[in-house]
């Protein structure tokens, strides 16, 4: 048992038991075809374990953003069929969230869910930072454990948010401050740099009095990141130069024009910032090849678009390349190491971007307090 948790081996003999086994096959779904299934193959460990100690396996998932009723759109099918493919006999139950029950964790649908079956295992790590029915529920009444997947995150990331080795370098980025600033503070609690990107820099930019022309800020969030440059100084570093979009231009689309050019920290009007700039770029990779430990999570810039995936590939490169322990907190940052090519350079990729990062924020999950109050626990 780790972290209080009870593990599959604390299930005791599972031959002849019905398992409920909570994944998190939330995959990507193009025309009916599953175009990545690496959810699917991350719950096999699991799935294989049980099976082959003679328990009857039903797995449950949520696809998508049903409105609490059946849709179409969000059918299991795909899954079902390639789960026939990766592991035969497992059984799948429909779209958890076609029942409002799910996201409301109701009692009742609770109760329909656990029916005829002896044991539950939460592997769903992507889904566990949510209290949601089929992942606080089983628990309470049914002998349950952590699967491997879940284990497995949960050990790599609160042994980086407790006992990193270091230099220990945090890589945060993305859209907006709001999102990640109780992540940020708790970086600033355990790393020793903290690198900051994407849109989020130009709240900071803003908060230093840089003008910051049409880029993305939440002038709500000006006071709150001015603070935390008073208080952290020189372990929160934000870049020195950024890639701008002169107007006229449209993101994701280079055949609208404007014209791309590189600034410092300061945007004239009509110019929005959408990636760190080659001399970041080059900042940012020496603080990563020093470090002993490397958290990263969100981009640099809209990687998705050619003209703003310098910053992000560089920071991926970078990573890929260091000799210290390296984790992607999922996300949009699983997204471009995959997008690069570079997956199979870091040390551990994270399923779940939210929950990893309020695991890293808050060092528990609604998932992991529920298995902790289960029967066997």
């Amino acid at each position: 048992m780790k972290f209080g948790v009870p593990e599959l081996e604390d299930l005791g003999d599972v031959q002849g038991k019905s398992v409920l086994v909570r994944t998190d096959f939330n995959v990507p779904i193009r025309d009916g075809e599953i175009t990545d299934d690496l959810r699917i193959r991350a719950a096999l460990p699991t799935l294989n374990w049980l099976t082959e100690r003679g328990a009857e396996v039903t797995a449950c998932t949520h696809l998508g953003r049903p409105k609490g009723k059946p849709d179409p759109q969000f059918s299991v099918q795909p899954v079902v069929e390639r789960l026939a493919e990766l592991a035969p006999g497992v059984n799948l139950l429909d779209n958890l969230r076609f029942d409002p029950g799910e996201t409301s964790d109701d009692p009742a649908f609770v109760e329909r869910l656990v029916a005829g079956h002896d044991l539950y295992v939460n592997d769903a790590f992507g889904a566990s930072h949510r209290a949601h029915a089929s992942i606080v529920g089983p628990p309470r009444t049914l002998p349950s454990a952590a699967g491997r997947l879940l284990a497995k995150e949960v050990e790599v990331l609160l042994g980086v948010r407790e006992h990193p080795r270091r230099p220990f370098v945090a890589i945060t980025g993305g859209a907006k401050v709001s999102d990640k600033l109780g992540v940020i503070r708790a970086l600033l609690s355990v790393a020793d740099t903290v690198l900051i990107g994407g849109g989020m820099c130009f709240t900071f930019f803003k908060a230093m009095g840089n003008p910051i022309g049409d880029s993305l800020c939440e002038d709500d969030q000006v006071d709150t990141c001015a603070a935390l440059l008073e208080e952290f100084g020189e372990r929160l570093v934000l870049p020195e130069d950024v890639v701008g979009l002169g107007p006229g231009g449209s993101i994701g689309d280079p055949e609208a024009g404007g014209e791309v050019r590189n600034f410092g920290r300061s945007l004239p009007d009509g110019w929005m910032g959408l990636d760190v700039g080659p001399g970041t770029a080059a900042a940012f990779g020496e603080a990563i090849l020093e470090a002993r430990t490397i958290l990263w999570n969100g981009p640099m810039g809209v990687f998705e678009d050619p003209r703003f995936e310098a910053g992000t590939r560089a920071v991926a490169m970078s990573v890929a390349e260091s000799r210290g322990f390296s984790v992607i907190g999922g996300g949009d940052s699983a997204a471009a190491i995959a997008q690069f090519g570079l997956a199979a350079e870091v040390d551990h990729i994270s399923t779940g971007g939210g929950a990893s990062l309020e695991l890293i924020e808050q060092g528990d999950l609604p998932g992991l307090a529920a298995l902790r109050s289960a029967p066997n626990a």
